[in-house]
């Protein structure tokens, strides 16, 4: 027999929300929220994190069993929600999770980040957050800068990394027009992809040898005593300075 969820009752009371409110929230009966509750049931994916946006926690600190790619953090007040092996073991439903949640800033710093460009539900949720006042930049490399072709080479790919900003160059078309999301060309070596929603941040980190895909992923929260977010906001605003209006 499963055992109850005491994690998600526990973090519930913590927060003073009740099964009901967070049935409300999410639009389903109250019944479901007690058996994941009492009988330990899962959820679906997509209603893991919404539970976990809404309470402010990892999915894995609530769900362990279902993340097992994921490395949680340790107790406390650490910045770092999840480690993950490779972008790929990064659930679809987190990266819409976490623009979803800006209420002031999106940034996407990146030389290609062609996954992102195509997915068309980012899209609609970056429109969206247009529409909200949300301030929404996004970074990309500059096709001819060497530091994209050595990045090229140095993954094995030679020109196809420069195709790549070329590809998502085409695939953001529908935003390119909206003035509130801009974007920019930069010129700097990549040592991160950072993928930025106010305070929170999937920082995709790169290794020699290997394309960004197959790279470990951090997925961190700023907190009040943490600089390593801090840092990396940094910057992406040093890069952001530096780089090239796009036409």
């Amino acid at each position: 027999m499963t055992e109850p969820n005491e994690r998600l009752r526990a973090a519930l009371r913590d927060r003073g929300l009740t099964p009901q409110t967070l049935a409300d929230e999410l639009r389903v009966d109250a019944k479901t929220i007690e058996r994941w509750i009492g009988s330990g049931r899962t959820p679906y994916p997509r209603h893991r994190y919404a539970v976990a946006e809404l309470l402010g926690v990892a999915v894995a600190e609530l769900w362990p069993e279902t993340d097992r790619t994921a490395v949680t953090a340790g107790p406390g007040g650490t910045e770092v929600l999840g480690v993950y092996p490779d972008r790929s073991a990064v659930p679809g439903e987190l990266w819409r999770a976490l623009f979803s949640k800006a209420t002031k800033d999106i940034g996407v710093l990146v030389y290609s980040g062609l996954f992102l460009s195509e997915d068309s539900g980012i899209h609609r949720i970056l429109l969206a957050k247009a529409g909200q006042a949300v301030r929404i930049r996004i970074l990309l490399g500059n096709p001819a800068s060497e530091h994209v072709a050595r990045r090229g080479a140095d993954e094995g790919v030679g020109t196809a990394m420069a195709a790549k900003i070329e590809n998502a160059l085409v695939m953001y078309a529908p935003l390119r027009g909206n003035e509130a999301i801009q974007f920019r060309l930069h010129d700097t070596i990549l040592y991160n992809s950072i993928y930025r929603a106010d305070d929170e941040l999937l920082v995709n980190t790169h290794l020699y040898g290997f394309s960004a895909a197959q790279a470990p992923v951090l997925h961190l929260r700023a907190t009040a005593d943490g600089s390593m977010v801090a840092s990396y906001l940094d910057s992406f605003e040093r890069v952001w300075a530096e780089a090239v209006p796009l036409e």
